[in-house]
């Protein structure tokens, strides 16, 4: 007799099993994507070798990375495929940086993206194809071995000529979604609807799948989420569905071919309902068995650390996906912030331990790789990679919890953000953060920034955390991310912190902005 995961998450319970156990996962794990790019603009310079590709993965042996996603392409691919556009197309070698290929471009970023272009190059000149030697590495420091596709990359599309745009782009303008303005990278984006975007996308899926053995395909939809022209959306859900149906049906026919299971993971935004509005109905591919894991994440600008996984869970009841919560390297209070901070070792913790609470399966780190685009303080990145995944590993070591809001909204929808809030005296600010579970033997502090107000004018202000008032501190000093302006600390009572959703709230004595909220255990 086989269980569903409901039922074996009944049974778990009912023996007294904690959550993890009870869904028949030891622990929930991190998933890692390696993007299509990092690695040659770090290793770039020298001759790359088989032995050091072994050494990017070996480093990841013996931590809490369960499965690593190796992205494969952005508008064009890092090998030398027959479908689309190889990174190296057009590079000369033994040219100046100034070449035709990188003509575009300033001169102080021509150096810069030769290092990847000539990795490439050099990889391929010398019979080394990088995903066949990382997938084979993976399996065999017992690391799954995935790839992910970028469904539509535009980084760049300001610049026509970039390096970075496949032919089959550059030669078909008629097949992006906006064509009468440009407000963003995404108006230069494919337009599913047409059957010509279709094919072509759908071109690489069989041929990475025809190419490579691999223990998963991530479908990756949120790079960079926006597939149909404004208002078609809901038209083009079916158009996105039919392609994940037939994607699972070409793994199909690769997993007796290889003779293992091939799973198919999708990447969709943090919230049900934006994720509907863009096309993405990710519940329907669970439901119909087409998916066994689903990341849902924001996209760039900042972590997440109000994504509604409970509901997602609700959604996904009586399917046996794997839920992911992902995480962004990036730290924004709210969309208009000057901030352009990394998240610390303390946020990171603070997010991976709210999200396994809440029961997900998985905590995934997207553009969380070991040099470049890293935390600030990179000599976190190994604790990270040993903490984050397990609430046994992160439980009493600090973490702060801060106030974040979702990036990515379909066309015409408001942003959903708590941040910048005006407060006045007489007046009520409310902000609820889920922090997981409650600190045990730590101290527990609310914090503050406020703008248009000096430091000594809030102090007398009323700051409030579950009904409970917190007294005033002073001024704290954090490593980043942190704001700009003075962090007000409130200490709050032992006790006073529940598991999972808590509300401060503030009564200011006079009239400022706040900018930055969060609740710190230390």
């Amino acid at each position: 007799m086989s269980l569903t995961r409901r039922e074996t998450f009944g049974l778990g319970a009912a023996l007294g099993l904690p959550v993890e156990a009870a869904k028949g996962i030891s622990t929930p794990g991190l998933s890692l994507n390696e993007d299509n790019s990092h690695f040659f603009f770090s290793r770039g310079g020298h001759r790359i070798t088989s032995a050091e590709l072994d050494e990017w993965v070996d480093q990841y042996a013996g931590t809490q990375v369960r499965e690593l996603m190796l992205s494969t392409n952005s508008m064009r691919t890092n090998f030398p495929s027959r479908v689309w556009t190889p990174i190296w197309h057009g590079y000369q070698p033994d040219a100046p940086d100034d070449q035709p290929l990188f003509a575009s471009l300033a001169p102080a970023d021509r150096k810069s993206a030769r290092r990847w272009v000539h990795a490439a190059w050099q990889l391929n000149q010398d019979g080394i194809d990088i995903y066949q030697r990382w997938l084979k590495r993976a399996r065999a420091r017992g690391i799954g071995a995935w790839l992910s596709m970028r469904m539509n990359d535009v980084h760049n599309t300001d610049d026509e000529r970039c390096y970075l745009h496949g032919e089959f782009w550059r030669a078909h303008p008629e097949y992006r979604r906006v064509n009468y303005r440009f407000a963003g990278l995404t108006d230069r984006a494919f337009d599913y609807a047409h059957p010509e975007v279709y094919r072509y996308h759908f071109g690489l899926v069989r041929e990475l799948a025809e190419r490579y053995d691999f223990d998963g395909l991530e479908l990756d939809w949120m790079r960079f989420g926006f597939h149909f022209r404004p208002g078609y959306e809901a038209a083009g859900m079916p158009i996105l569905t039919r392609f994940v149906s037939e994607t699972r049906s070409l793994l199909d026919v690769q997993q007796r071919r290889r003779g293992h299971r091939i799973e198919l993971a999708v990447r969709v935004p943090s919230r049900p309902e934006v994720a509907l509005g863009l096309g993405m109905d990710a519940v329907t591919w669970a439901r119909r068995g087409l998916v066994s894991r689903i990341t849902v994440t924001p996209f760039w600008a900042t972590i997440d650390t109000g994504m509604p996984v409970d509901l997602w869970k609700r959604l996904l009841d009586g399917t046996n996906v794997i839920l992911a919560a992902g995480l962004e390297l990036l730290l924004r209070p709210y969309p208009s912030s000057p901030l352009r901070q990394t998240n610390s070792l303390e946020t990171v913790r603070a997010a991976a331990a709210t999200y396994i609470a809440r029961g997900v399966d998985r905590i995934y780190l997207f553009n969380y790789m070991d040099s470049d685009t890293t935390l600030d303080r990179s000599e976190g990145y190994p604790q990270l990679l040993r903490q984050a995944g397990t609430m046994k590993t992160i439980a009493g070591k600090p973490r702060r919890h801060v106030v974040t809001y979702p990036d990515t909204s379909a066309p015409g929808e408001a942003d959903a953000c708590l941040l910048p809030a005006a407060c006045r005296p007489g007046r009520w600010n409310a902000f609820r953060l889920d922090t997981g579970p409650a600190p045990v033997e730590q101290k527990a502090e609310a914090r503050i920034a406020v703008e248009g107000a000096a430091p000594e004018g809030m102090a007398s202000s009323a700051l409030l955390v579950n009904g409970v008032r917190c007294s005033y501190e002073g001024i704290r000093t954090v490593e980043k991310p942190a704001p700009n302006a003075p962090l007000l600390a409130f200490a709050v009572p032992s006790g006073t912190v529940q598991n999972g959703h808590n509300v401060i709230e503030l009564s200011a004595t006079t009239a400022a902005t706040v900018v930055w909220v969060e609740l710190a255990f230390t």
